[in-house]
């Protein structure tokens, strides 16, 4: 288990366009196809970007402020969205208008996806980039060979890590899955007195999957082990976790077989919001189509963060 405390600092730009600044929370583990990436994201400035894809999934909550999906809508404030490995959206034209700059927050959670190709974490992508930089040259989203050949960035950063080039999935569904959470009824949890769930689904054949939690003032809410990461956000309130202190925007890691009682103050409830990330299996029989990145492709398909 890992218990991460909300302190506003150590805020960093690490997202290409320089508009985003990142709050890490928790991470997996390198090289697993479970890997994932846990952050706030906080946008210090007007934020533009154009269509583009990932090939991992991505759960996103807009805590504060909505968030542009470019011709794929709007993410508003507190809906839940899902967003499939290999979907492409976009493009995004993300003016702060009437807020602050670093007022809009959003949760990210960032991870490998049902395809099994794993999730290439920031820290990977830090030294992949260092180390071609001694090789090659770095222009913008450009790697250029010493041979004189030009390819995308991160193109040329997972080629690195994993010795292959990126592939994307077949998108799984054909838009992003959006959760509006006001029109979703609280049920209470049986056998535990005070404590009520909404669930917003699962997703693809990995049963990926999110829901909230809501622990009323005194009482306590046990999540029994199981074959997945839960990654818990407190949303509001303050209580403990097997006698730690949490409260507003901490976060909790359970993994397999796990389990933790989370207890609200006296004073005042929990409000949880939990996704679960089972583990990846092979499939039974040939994968699900991929899309490869060409070697040395046009650089206005490089997949960005």
């Amino acid at each position: 288990m890992k218990v991460v405390r909300f302190i506003d600092d150590q805020w960093i730009l690490e997202h290409p366009t320089g508009a985003i600044a990142f709050k890490h929370l928790l991470q997996g583990e390198d090289g697993t196809p479970e890997n994932f990436m846990l952050i706030l994201g906080r946008q210090d400035r007007d934020y533009t970007m154009p269509i583009h894809r990932h090939n991992f999934d991505q759960i996103r909550l807009p805590l504060v402020g909505d968030m542009n999906l470019g011709r794929r809508g709007i993410l508003r404030e507190g809906q839940v969205g899902y967003f499939p490995e290999g979907l492409s959206y976009g493009p995004q034209e993300d003016a702060l208008g009437h807020a602050r700059p670093g007022e809009r927050v959003q949760l990210v959670l960032q991870f490998g996806g049902a395809s099994g190709q794993g999730f290439m974490s920031i820290e990977q992508r830090r030294k992949a980039l260092a180390e071609l930089g001694q090789i090659g040259r770095i222009e913008g989203r450009l790697f250029h060979h010493p041979d004189g050949k030009t390819e995308p960035l991160l193109n040329a950063a997972w080629k690195h890590v994993y010795g292959t080039r990126m592939r994307f999935p077949s998108p799984r569904y054909q838009h992003i899955i959006v959760a509006e959470p006001r029109a979703f009824n609280w049920l209470s949890v049986t056998g535990q007195p005070g404590v009520e769930r909404q669930y917003f689904g699962s997703f693809s054949e990995r049963g990926v999957w999110a829901e909230k939690v809501r622990i009323a003032p005194g009482a306590a809410w046990q999540d029994r082990g199981r074959a997945a990461y839960r990654l818990v956000f407190v949303l509001q309130g303050k209580g403990t976790v097997e006698g730690n202190p949490v409260e507003t925007w901490s976060a909790i890691e359970l993994g397999g077989d796990e389990s933790a009682i989370v207890s609200a103050s006296r004073e005042e409830g929990l409000e949880l919001f939990m996704m679960g990330l089972p583990w990846v299996q092979a499939p039974s029989g040939d994968p699900a189509a991929c899309e490869e990145v060409p070697e040395f492709g046009d650089p206005l398909n490089d997949p960005v963060v």
